[in-house]
């Protein structure tokens, strides 16, 4: 069953969320209503948001609902798509009664499918009914479509990549401005990049939410945000990004899962990433990914992870889907076969690490931290020292052969236990890519 009733004439969409992707999905299906290849046209019967304003688009046709619960049950919609976000409240409300009443959801949020993914699919599979989310991932980039679609059977051994439009904004202007983080956030805020609570974004929780949606439909099994390892950006500085640049590389926010057994490493860090390398390529708001299987080999995709527009195109992707009848799982596999993906020990990972010193300018200090490298096993594989002028203190920077983390941990313990260092050495991953 597919939700629909046995009318004539377009199929009903019920929007709650009028937001920036909102009113892109408002536009789309304004100038273009028969978009989907069967030319069956799709019109808004139903909207609710958080206010009536105008939103550019032409709504007297369709009926307002202050309760998105309420639009998500009516019998007047044929299809429920929500855009409101967040894991909990409203949107996953609104989701839940949707399903309940037969009819298939769209939604762009990843934090409700990340979270209760399993849950909800299968309610949408008892009840026989459609839950797509490719607007959740990439934006316009079809990387749930071809996770879930083009790579069934594929044995997908990791996939990598910038998921975050405004942390990358952020990493990149940066480099770019030669300013500082509080001040690039500042202006990512004014420019609609970044929210006035940046946290999901800068803390990696954004990311963090995508990779957990990939890892599942690329290992098989259903998401589990607990999993993940996640780390922002709002510790890396100026002085980072100047001193790997130096060495070679670049800092981007790299989300990541890679097959291990039963389980999968999912990490969402800063890492330093070889300037020559695609990732290292794809500036401001970009989204990329490498998706690497044993059959496909390892692949690659650019494109717009966020903005109105593309995510509105993904919206109405999954509109065509419905209108076409579309079955498959909401993950690879029925949701009665799955459980939450397991996390990997992460015992035995063996990462290169960058780590930046500001010690005192006196004699000896570079020997002391050697020693104390020494003491954790840790070696070092480049090495770099900025003298600066007038200051009695000095940056030092180098990148180690691979170790574990803890014994990068404790080689931090030591260095930062040493009297001429003035402050905690600062770690950043090296990504392995």
């Amino acid at each position: 069953m597919n939700g629909r009733a046995a009318v004539r004439g377009p199929w009903r969409i019920g929007l709650a969320g009028l937001g920036v992707v909102g009113g892109a999905l408002l536009k789309f299906l304004a100038e273009q209503p028969d978009f989907a290849p069967s030319g069956e046209r799709a019109a808004i019967a139903g909207v609710s948001a958080r206010s009536q304003k105008d939103r550019g688009v032409d709504l007297s046709a369709a009926a307002w609902f202050d309760d998105p619960v309420a639009l998500a049950g009516s019998p007047d919609i044929d299809v429920f798509v929500e855009l409101i976000g967040g894991s909990e409240g409203p949107a996953r409300a609104a989701v839940t009664a949707a399903l309940k009443a037969g009819k298939p959801v769209i939604t762009a949020n990843k934090a409700l499918i990340a979270t209760h993914g399993l849950e909800l699919a299968k309610l949408a599979e008892a009840q026989g009914v459609a839950l797509f989310y490719e607007a959740a991932v990439m934006g316009g980039v079809p990387a749930v479509k071809l996770l879930r679609e083009g790579l069934v059977g594929e044995h997908v051994q990791s996939v990598v990549g910038i998921l975050n439009g405004t942390c990358n904004f952020i990493l990149s202007e940066m480099e770019r401005s030669e300013r500082g983080f509080a001040e690039v956030l500042a202006e990512a805020q004014k420019l609609g990049y970044a929210e006035a609570d940046p946290t999901t974004d800068v803390g990696g929780f954004d990311a963090a939410h995508k990779i957990v949606i990939l890892a599942a439909l690329a290992f098989g099994g259903a998401p589990n945000l607990g999993a993940a390892e996640i780390e922002g950006i709002a510790a890396v500085d100026l002085i980072d990004i100047k001193l790997a640049r130096e060495l070679g590389y670049r800092i981007k926010l790299i989300a990541s899962a890679e097959r291990e057994g039963t389980g999968a490493s999912i990490r969402v860090n800063p890492a330093l990433v070889p300037l020559g390398h695609p990732l290292a390529q794809a500036g401001g708001a970009l989204n990329a990914l490498f998706i690497e299987g044993r059959r496909i080999g390892r692949f690659y995709m650019q494109g717009p992870g966020a903005g109105g527009a593309a995510t509105a195109a993904a919206v109405a992707a999954d509109i065509a889907d419905v209108i076409a009848g579309a079955r498959r799982p909401v993950f690879q596999r029925p949701a009665g076969d799955l459980a939450p993906l397991k996390g990997a020990d992460r015992a035995g990972h063996r990462d290169k690490a960058f780590l930046r010193l500001m010690v005192r300018d006196r004699p000896g200090v570079i020997a002391a931290v050697s020693e104390a490298l020494a003491k954790a096993e840790v070696s070092i594989d480049s090495f770099l020292q900025k003298p600066v002028e007038d200051s009695g203190h000095v940056p030092i920077v180098l990148i180690t052969h691979p170790a574990s983390a803890a014994a990068i941990a404790e080689a931090v313990d030591h260095i930062g236990a040493l009297e001429a260092v003035v402050e905690r050495p600062r770690r950043i991953r090296v990504a392995r890519i």
